[in-house]
């Protein structure tokens, strides 16, 4: 029998509208070079490769995962590409649970268990985030598409155990 979680999200790589935007740009400089190339010999060739190949590249990471996030049985597992580590918290050792902006840049580069300044972060696209704090400070920012449903769900999986 399949398990049923209470919250599942799948963050993907190439999905990141800015990193995407800056792809596309390279890609149409080089085609816009490839057009106004004045020397017709194989440097003109080289930047329409380079252009598809940017293209093809943009594509193959919309389809790469970079971290799963599910909630079910009383923890939170964020499991990220193949030679990373699966991270466990317990949702026991929580304390608070709050919805906030993952960073003030613009630009943010995708990240899977970083340490820094006493949190764990993980983000791949967006701006959410949601911060959960354990009993001795330490903070999980988790990047997610969908804020308002994963606080609700680890709220309720908090209260539910509580109870019990």
């Amino acid at each position: 029998m399949a398990h049923r979680y209470a919250f599942f999200e799948k963050q993907y790589v190439g999905r990141d509208y800015i990193r995407t935007c800056i792809r596309l740009i390279m890609a149409a400089f080089c085609f816009a070079a490839y057009v106004y190339e004045r020397d017709r010999d194989r440097t003109q060739d080289l930047f329409l490769v380079v252009g598809f190949g940017i293209i093809g590249v943009s594509i193959a990471l919309m389809f790469v995962i970079h971290y799963k996030t599910t909630i079910g049985d009383n923890q939170l597992t964020i499991s990220g590409l193949w030679p990373t580590k699966k991270v466990v918290i317990d949702l026991d050792t929580i304390v608070n649970v709050r919805k906030d902006t993952y960073s003030r840049y613009f630009f943010n580069n995708p990240v899977y268990n970083l340490h820094r300044k006493g949190s764990l972060r993980f983000y791949s696209s967006g701006k959410d985030a949601v911060v959960l704090t354990d009993a001795t400070g330490f903070e999980y920012y988790i990047g997610t598409q969908r804020p308002n449903e994963m606080f609700l769900v680890i709220q309720s999986e908090i209260e539910k155990h509580a109870k019990s």
